[in-house]
């Protein structure tokens, strides 16, 4: 077991932005940026300096939690265990959505929590929970903070004290099942900690979302979570076989076995249930022998058309199994080309100088190489052996649907980068841009209508509006019936006062389309406050009755995390 840490030695992003103060996102070194960013949304990149917000500018109010309940949570956990610094209270406040960070950027401190707890074991989780209940407090569970629906801010009405509790220093592997291929695993544990001690006996769980390195195994379980390579590992439903969760009653424990039929699932109940049902301490999960080895490699396709049709075509060929197949359209694939840096390298120039001379060459064949031409990446895992029958299958695959093979250059390069996008918005917010992403799950019947139309709706809003706006979009999750559709966009505000209608505008449009057509409101980004106005159109009548009957009968006080997936 590892020495549990000190609170504050719990790993937590800057405050007002994500990941670490000392790691940001440069344009200077890629040449085609400024200029895209002023041909999509009229920004001039140059012409500011902006400077890093100071939290010291903002009034930070006060603490509502009575002194004599702050000695009996420092009974529970410990006095050092039990924080109200200002800057510890306003990063637990806001989770890293846009409205998140932009309130947190100016000091919309309307309702911070009031206090954070770290426990370091399950009955220290629970004796939390019972002064919780005798004390009437609202108790929020928190992960790694990285949530960008709402999930972990307090409701600005709410008069009772608030809770924040971080399950950061419970972060051990506590047993690895090596004949069923399972791990217990402590809920506060980040992606990288947890492949740390997985990696060094052999195992890996496979599991990276974008939010990898500030999110924890409790966070994915609570909001449903997706992973990078969930073509091969799964979606986190399909990975943690069995939890440990404290409840108002006691613990509940669901057995990490294969099938469930014994009712309606409890397991079942608690994914995605973002801390209605109490507080995830443990989970056992699967976990896979790490492959020999591991290849990504890029393809090119003159076309969305084409492309989807060769994801396809990959998603049904049985003598394949990606652990990942990603495919980007056009506009996205031209914001990826603005993001290579400048060549300094003899390496670095001889392949741009590549690069140029198979774009011309495209281009005498009949290909937009600017706005139409979509880039793919495929992740395969496996035996040498295994891994070269499939590279020959789907370059067939993709050569039959018309595109044609990068190879394993730009794919090595996509899987060292594949986390440091959420930097970029910290970055847009600098200039006074916004960008944000919606993601959704449909049929692939049904996928290029929901694509299609997705664009359609967000510029509609963005010319109502008289604001620039650029949109991109990739498939990133493929299944048996359909794939997840993963939509970036960025507008320019017209002002700190509107920005938020703005933005909220612009979402709108969007979340709607994806109910209207049958897609999903949300694929893995969870529920929160930010989807919850369209869970009624998505759940129906009866199936929020359920919902909300089931936290309302749990949690009849609204003591554990309310307001968020379900209003009751």
């Amino acid at each position: 077991m590892n020495q549990r840490l000190s609170a504050r030695e719990v790993k937590r992003h800057k405050w007002w932005g994500w990941g670490l103060d000392d790691v940001t996102f440069r344009w200077d070194n890629k040449p085609a940026f400024a200029p895209l960013a002023k041909r999509k949304i009229g920004v001039d990149l140059a012409s500011l300096t902006p400077s890093e917000p100071q939290l010291s500018d903002h009034e930070v109010p006060p603490t509502r939690l009575p002194g004599a309940v702050r000695e009996l949570l420092a009974g529970a956990v410990g006095p050092e265990n039990v924080l109200d610094d200002d800057e510890y209270r306003v990063v637990h406040s806001f989770g890293r959505s846009l409205p998140d960070l932009f309130r947190v950027r100016t000091g919309d401190f309307a309702r911070l929590v009031d206090a954070i707890v770290y426990p370091a074991s399950e009955e220290e989780v629970a004796a939390v929970l019972r002064v919780v209940l005798e004390q009437d407090l609202v108790l929020i569970p928190y992960g790694g903070g990285s949530c960008i629906s709402g999930s972990v801010t307090p409701d600005p009405a709410e008069e009772r004290p608030v809770i924040t509790m971080n399950l950061g220093r419970m972060r051990d592997v506590l047993e690895i099942d090596e004949t069923a291929g399972l791990a217990r695993v402590e809920a506060g544990v980040y992606g990288p900690d947890l492949e740390e001690q997985l990696n060094a006996r052999g195992w890996t769980m496979g599991h990276f979302p974008d939010s990898f390195t500030y999110s924890t195994v409790g966070g994915w379980a609570a909001t449903r979570s997706t992973g990078m390579q969930s073509d091969k590992y799964g979606d986190i439903e399909d990975i943690v076989r069995g939890m440990r969760v404290v409840h108002p009653e006691g613990t509940v424990v669901t057995k990490p076995i294969p099938g469930r039929d014994a009712g309606p699932s409890v397991h079942e109940m608690i994914l995605g249930s973002e801390g209605r049902l109490g507080i995830i301490t443990e989970a056992t999960v699967q976990v896979h022998r790490i492959a020999p080895v591991r290849q990504v490699i890029a393809y090119m396709f003159p076309d969305w058309e084409h492309g989807i049709r060769g994801m396809h075509a990959i998603a049904r060929n049985t003598d394949v199994a990606p652990t990942f197949a990603r495919l980007s359209d056009g506009p996205e694939t031209e914001f990826s080309l603005s993001m290579v840096k400048e060549p300094t390298s003899a390496k670095s120039k001889v392949a741009a100088k590549v690069q140029e001379g198979l774009f011309a060459y495209l281009r005498s064949q009949g290909w937009d190489t600017s706005e139409e031409m979509c880039i793919s990446y495929v992740c395969f895992e496996g035996s040498k052996q295994s891994v070269d029958a499939q590279k020959a299958i789907v370059k067939k695959i993709v050569k039959n649907n018309g595109g044609i093979t990068l190879g394993a250059g730009p794919g090595a390069i996509y899987d060292q980068k594949k986390f440091d996008t959420p930097y970029l918005r910290d970055f847009l917010m600098d200039y006074q841009v916004f960008g944000d992403v919606c993601e959704t799950g449909a049929t692939w019947s049904r996928l290029n209508e929901v694509h299609s139309r997705v664009y359609d709706a967000f510029y509609a809003a963005q010319a109502q509006q008289g604001l620039p706006g650029f949109m991109f979009c990739h498939m990133s999750h493929s299944y048996h019936g359909g794939a997840c559709l993963y939509f970036t966009f960025a507008f320019p505000f017209s002002s700190p006062e509107q920005a938020l209608e703005q933005y909220y505008t612009a979402k709108r449009a969007v979340q709607q389309t994806f109910v209207d057509l049958d897609s999903g409101v949300s694929h893995h980004h969870g529920v929160g406050t930010e989807h919850l106005p369209w869970m009624r159109q998505d759940q129906g009548e009866v199936g929020m009755c359920l919902i909300e009957g089931l936290f309302e009968m749990t949690d009849p006080g609204r003591n554990l995390n309310p307001g968020k997936v379900a209003t009751p």
